[in-house]
């Protein structure tokens, strides 16, 4: 006859597989948490994770220091390991947090990073003066086609005005001779014929 098997062995087995699944699925907190593209109004976020964590999402929480208030920022499904910040006040500090999100849940969140915005002005002076922008460039570009718009049009009346002239003139110089002629002809027309001297006396005589 087989001895009974204990049946504290089945909770052990149990207690022992739940343990390592759940190790297997806790993810390790974002790495090297880093702030760049700083701008007046917006930010850049940008992270590491460790390889080999099943990261489907991430989340970041965005507070302005020394204000309970939170923005909480969450997307799935995705790789990216950046997310854009936008909305910001100038010249403000914020305290911001990553984790990682996996299908069992979340990470532990990242140390704080703490960065400063900085105000328009000190970012129009450190701007250098061969730095462009997009917007920048959309503007000169718009510029440079409503110009050329306002000389093609320029072009195109001195053109039709230089037609015209050429027209009018050439009409007023072929009616030039028939004018001459009827001035001459009126000015025939016009004279009084001379009469011999005492002609109608020599006559009566």
């Amino acid at each position: 006859m087989a001895p009974p098997r204990s049946s504290a062995a089945l909770p052990l087995l149990l207690l022992g597989f739940v343990s390592s699944v759940r190790a297997d699925t806790v993810l390790s907190a974002p790495l090297n948490v880093t702030i760049r593209e700083l701008g007046v109004n917006s930010a850049v976020v940008t992270w590491e994770i460790l390889e080999g964590d099943p990261v489907i999402g991430f989340a970041i929480t965005q507070q302005k220091k020394d204000v309970h208030m939170l923005r909480f920022i969450q997307e799935v499904n995705t790789t990216t390991r950046s997310c854009a910040l936008w909305d910001l006040d100038e010249d403000t500090e914020y305290i911001v947090h990553v984790q990682s999100i996996s299908m069992g849940g979340s990470s532990p969140p990242s140390q704080p990073v703490l960065f400063r915005t900085p105000k328009e002005s000190e970012k129009m002076a450190a701007k250098s003066p061969d730095e462009v922008t997009m917007e920048e460039v959309g503007q000169a570009a718009q510029l440079r086609a409503g110009e050329l718009i306002i000389i093609v049009v320029v072009l195109v009346m001195w053109a039709g005005v230089i037609v015209l002239f050429c027209r009018q003139y050439d009409i007023i110089k072929d009616n030039e001779p028939n004018n001459n002629k009827d001035k001459a002809k009126n000015s025939s027309e016009c004279s009084t014929p001379e009469h011999p001297q005492g002609g109608l006396l020599r006559s009566n005589v």
